[in-house]
């Protein structure tokens, strides 16, 4: 995340944010795509933006950066990370302020142990709200541990994940109705539990919609596979046709 220092005709300067203020350049080449008539029309001083790093020079400490690479799903993501950091930051701040302790106090006593373990201190406070002896090994003051579990478990909400597809199922015996929704329902509750929920719809025959939402991506994935296999397999069992769709 960079903040526009100074727009000139070859480019730009710009603060990097996240690092003490380090000061950068982007090329009016890097700006956007395309030939640019006037670099104003793009970005204008006190303005910012996310960029990529395209190169550094240590001795010269000079960081040349790009506008026009950064792709819009990246753009989304770092703006949401630094959302979440912020949030976390604060939350942190409030925890201090119990214990009559600045950020930077809070920082070094717990915060970049934190950082270092989980990636980020929100990634953190998340695992806490699951399980809160995840920091026996991080935070050895119980008394941070006490006060972090207990503003996570106000705070904040434990992420979810939601994966969809679609189920064709056909079964032409007598019962097949039958067949295709009891197939359905087992599935369904075989999956469930430990955080995941599994639901279908009726789309138009022979479609269907599955839905799984779990804690984690991978959870929902796995569940969803096997959701998927056993409705097939029952269906196909009884004489009928599954085929899974994305």
């Amino acid at each position: 995340m960079c903040t526009v220092t100074k727009v000139f005709a070859q480019g730009a300067f710009m603060t990097l944010d996240e690092y003490g203020g380090k000061e950068g350049m982007v090329h009016v080449s890097e700006v956007a795509s395309g030939w640019i008539k006037n670099i104003r029309d793009y970005i204008r001083e006190g303005q910012k933006g996310v960029c990529k790093v395209l190169d550094v020079d240590p001795k010269r400490k000079h960081v040349d950066l790009s506008l026009r690479r950064v792709k819009d799903s990246e753009r989304r993501w770092k703006v949401q990370q630094l959302k979440r950091e912020q949030r976390a930051e604060k939350l942190l701040e409030l925890v201090a302020a119990k214990f009559e302790k600045s950020l930077d106090e809070a920082y070094d006593e717990v915060g970049f142990a934190l950082q270092d373990k989980f990636g980020d201190i929100y990634s953190a406070l998340e695992s806490v709200v699951k399980d809160k002896s995840v920091l026996a090994d991080v935070v050895k003051d119980r008394r941070w541990v006490d006060a972090l579990s207990e503003v996570a478990a106000s705070a904040i909400k434990p992420p979810s994940y939601k994966v969809v597809g679609h189920l064709d199922l056909s079964c032409t015996s007598s019962n097949g109705v039958e067949v295709i929704k009891s197939a359905m329902i087992d599935a369904r509750d075989s999956t469930k539990g430990n955080e995941v929920d599994v639901e279908l719809y009726y789309v138009g025959s022979p479609r269907y919609r599955i839905e799984v939402t779990a804690p984690s991506y991978k959870a929902a994935e796995n569940a969803m596979q096997k959701a998927v296999e056993e409705a097939i397999a029952a269906v196909e069992k009884a004489g009928g046709k599954g085929e899974f769709h994305r």
